[in-house]
Parts: C-alpha cells; structure tokens; sequence
C-alpha cells in the first residue's frame, strides 16, 4: 500500500528538516505539510495547507481531502516560549494532540509520530544516564504537556491499537534553521553568533550540562522508528533518545579549535538556567538501541565542523 503523510507544524526546526528526508522517500505527491502560517518558500511539486492544529474540522477536511496513511504531529509550544505563555502552551500542546489522535482512531490512520521531550524529566529524575522509567515531576508547562501527552499516547494505543511512535527528542542541533524558543537553543544559537559576530552571551552557566543531538541523527532515527516492526517496540509513551552531552564551555572550546578569536560569556538570572538544572544531563536510551537498533552518528567534534563549515556558507 502506498504511504501517504501528512504532517502537522511542518514550519519548525525538526519539521522542516523532516519533511525533506519524508518527500526523499516517498515522493513530494505523497507527502502533504502544514502549519498555521506558510512557510517562508515552497518548492515546485510540493503540497502545502494552511492548518490550525486546534481546529479539528479543519484538519478532518486535510485527511478526508488526502487519505494520508501517516500523521506527524510536530505543532508545539516549547520550554521558554510555553514559560511566558503557559494557558496558550496547554491547549495548542494538549488539545492539538487530542484532536489528533480522536481523528486517527476515526480514521483508521495507521502511523502516527508525535515527539516528546526530555522536558518531562524533572528535579528528582536522576541526572545522569536518566534511565527510560524513573520519578517524572517536569515543573515546565511544556514538560508537563509532554508528560501528559505520553500518557496520552500509551492509552490510545492500548484502548483503540493506535499505532502511535515517539521519542523523548533532548535538544536538537542544525545549521538549516535559527533558534525557536526551547532551552537548549543555545547550542545552536552559539554557531550563528561565532560566525556571524565572533562571539556569543550564553542564557546557560558554562558548567550546564544537557543531552544533545545533531539534526541529521534526529531525522535518520525518527524515520527508523516509523520503519520498525511494531512487533519490536516495547515502548508506546515514548522512547528515550540520546546523542552528545556537553556544556556551554565545552562547545565553545570546540569552536574556538576551528575559530581561534571565538569568545565566549555568560548572562545571570536567565528564567531559561532553573529549566535547564531540572533537566537530565545524559541519558540513557538502551530501550531504543535494543529495540529498533538506533544509533548516533555525531560526536561534539564531527558536529562542529559541520556545524561551522555550513554556516559559514549559508551565512556568507
């Protein structure tokens, strides 16, 4: 049968990066995005539609128009962003999701992905190599809505077989798209501003020390789990997923071997510090690698270069 996508906040950082792997696989007819605004371009041959995510009738309207087989649901508020505007980060989070997954069991919709976050781990969950079951007491309203939407999908799946996929995504790194108010934006923000100024203010103490990963494994691992057989997923809330984990200090020191003149400082009192110290500094995603065989491909190092050398182009 052939598979039909339509995903749901295509506009953001992984979304836009995800949609182009998707139209690589199974063809830019076969993949349909959407997001409340339209993107800042659209390439020949690719479907667009303007989509609220919290207006169910028009997202019926999108799966009875397409028939799409799969929905990735990537509409989010995230960590800081969600901070100044919790009411609004609540319903587009919780009620987005929900008009989701009713439409899919209406439907008959036989993939969904939805991301989680590391967000949802708190200041009892343990800090480091944070297991995939432990206390879970995020004090985020993204990280509370990202909790209350694993237990959302776990129940979805057993109570209608809903064959829903997630992954607990840490902070996501790429050169493609600025920062879009999360707490680990730093790590991208930073190479924007060592090429573009030569030097950066870090939101984050130089010892902070959060889980990473590179936009290319994000994508590759996403899509591996939607190609898993769902008789090896043993996870429906969501999978833990891990990369890198560094601090401001230690990727400044990695730029500054490729970027000598890079200085860096650091800001006090950033509302963005108490999110971070909540949050683990390694994880542990031996559920995923035993599971359906995910496996990074970047180091700090590998990913720098990357980082800077495509910058410095796109930037130019």
């Amino acid at each position: 049968m052939k598979e039909c996508i339509l995903m749901i906040g295509a506009n953001g950082q992984i979304g836009s990066e995800l949609a182009a792997a998707l139209r690589l696989k199974f063809g830019n007819e076969n993949v349909i995005t959407s997001d409340i605004r339209e993107p800042q371009a659209i390439a020949s041959g690719e479907i667009f539609e303007t989509l609220n995510v919290l207006d169910k009738e028009a997202i019926k309207a999108l799966i009875v128009k397409y028939k799409p087989t799969q929905i990735y649901l990537l509409a989010a508020m995230l960590s800081a962003t969600g901070e100044k505007y919790p009411q609004k980060a609540w319903d587009l989070n919780m009620n987005g999701l929900l008009n989701v997954l009713d439409l899919a069991v209406e439907f008959g919709i036989k993939k969904i992905f939805w991301p989680s976050s590391i967000a949802v781990f708190g200041p009892h969950s343990p800090k480091v190599d944070t297991p995939q079951y432990c206390v879970m007491d995020p004090n985020s309203i993204y990280g509370i809505s990202k909790l209350a939407g694993e237990r959302l999908c776990e129940y979805y799946h057993e109570k209608f077989g809903l064959d829903i996929r997630s992954v607990r995504y840490p902070g996501i790194i790429s050169w493609r798209t600025e920062p879009g108010g999360g707490t680990t934006d730093y790590a991208v923000h930073i190479f924007f501003e060592a090429i573009r100024q030569g030097k950066y203010t870090s939101f984050l103490s130089e010892g902070t020390e959060l889980p990473m990963l590179y936009m290319d494994d994000a994508v590759r691992g996403t899509i591996e789990l939607m190609d898993a057989d769902p008789s090896k997923l043993s996870i429906r809330s969501s999978y833990n997923l891990a990369g890198i984990s560094f601090t401001p200090k230690e990727i400044a020191e990695e730029i500054k071997k490729i970027l000598p003149n890079f200085e860096i400082s650091y800001s006090d009192n950033d509302p963005r510090q108490s999110i971070a110290d909540s949050w683990p500094k390694s994880i542990n995603d031996e559920q995923a690698r035993s599971d359906w065989g995910w496996k990074p491909t970047f180091d700090l190092t590998a990913m720098t270069k990357d980082m800077l050398d495509n910058l410095k182009i796109k930037l130019q």
